[in-house]
């Protein structure tokens, strides 16, 4: 049980993943419950196939114009508040003798923005086991100087991706193409990163429509640059597409929309049939009348501290997202050598 972020200790820990197979899911988290969800999901994974050592990730945006999740940390909406909250939460979490005893955590900056991020790019980041450094709102050759400038300053210190992908905003009109193999090589070898995150079709911001998972442009990436691809945008790619991802040369894989998109259904089916027990008789009445709750919200339950705390809320959250994060982790680990 141990954060992992010493550098060498961190290109350890895949090579072994790469050893068994297996694909580290990197989730992405802006709250305690998330991470706690993610962690027992890990744990539980362990205890039930005898496995000694189990790796996964927790990640979490910054100054990111998509989505500053260390600012959603903290009601403050403070990045730097967040992340420090972010980190402290971890660290408590996997302390010897602690729930997670079968868990290696490693903690991800994630789209940390060349620009809109420069200070905390000047921070003492050894706490953290890789960084992705993200210029892809740049031209290539811009992209690439930038990039391994921060690569060459930050080797054998923290592992480092690069996005080689001019990435344009969804509204636009400019279309978001996949990776090219060809591409990929070039940003590799000039910058130096240790992985690249690749646009295989995935890409989070690309719209609906064009979303899916390139597996064969992703394979011969693998064959120019290794295993070394990082994919995000996950959340609306089937299943089916998603099983043998470390086959095609992606040995980390990023997730979040999909836990909390498929988990505030969850709350609010419990909600509903709780209304009673959450905001009272009256309020359920109430709401009733007005057509926003059907006859059977008609429980006649008077409100009760089991069901109205914010614990009964996060309880729910937590336990759907432990489910969502399980089935990757299965997914991605099962077969695997203990």
């Amino acid at each position: 049980m141990t954060i992992i972020s010493d550098f060498t200790h961190v290109k350890e820990t895949y090579s072994a993943a790469a050893e068994k197979g297996w694909l580290i899911p990197c989730f992405c988290t802006e709250n305690l419950t998330t991470s706690e969800a993610v962690l027992s999901a890990a744990q539980d994974f362990a205890d039930t196939n005898g496995i000694k050592r189990v790796p996964v990730t927790l990640a979490i945006t910054v100054q990111y114009g998509h989505r500053s999740q260390s600012r959603n940390y903290t009601h403050s909406k403070r990045w730097e508040t967040g992340l420090k909250l972010f980190y402290a939460d971890a660290s408590v979490l996997m302390e010897d003798g602690g729930p997670f005893p079968n868990v290696d955590l490693l903690l991800h900056l994630d789209h940390i923005q060349h620009d809109a991020d420069a200070e905390l790019l000047e921070w003492d980041l050894r706490g953290f086991s890789s960084i992705m450094y993200d210029a892809s709102n740049l031209p290539f050759e811009e992209n690439i100087r930038k990039t391994a400038a921060y690569a060459g300053k930050m080797k054998g210190k923290i592992l480092v991706e690069g996005a080689c992908d001019e990435i344009y905003d969804a509204g636009g009109e400019t279309h978001n193409a996949p990776t090219t193999p060809e591409n990929a090589k070039e940003f590799v070898t000039r910058t130096g990163v240790d992985l690249v995150v690749a646009n295989l079709g995935t890409e989070h911001r690309a719209s609906g429509h064009e979303l899916r998972y390139y597996g064969e442009t992703a394979k011969k990436i693998k064959d120019q640059i290794g295993a070394k691809i990082v994919l995000h945008g996950l959340s609306s790619v089937s299943p089916d597409q998603l099983a043998n991802l470390f086959e095609d040369g992606i040995c980390k894989a990023n997730i979040w929309t999909v836990l909390e998109r498929d988990s505030a259904p969850v709350l609010l089916e419990n909600i509903l049939r709780n209304a009673s027990k959450i905001a009272g008789n009256a309020a359920a009445e109430s709401l009733i009348s007005q057509g926003y709750l059907g006859p059977k919200a008609r429980t006649g339950e008077k409100a009760a501290l089991s069901h109205f705390t914010t614990v009964w809320r996060q309880d729910i959250i937590y336990s759907e997202m432990k489910k969502i994060a399980g089935r990757f982790i299965n997914m991605w680990y099962a077969g695997g050598e203990a």
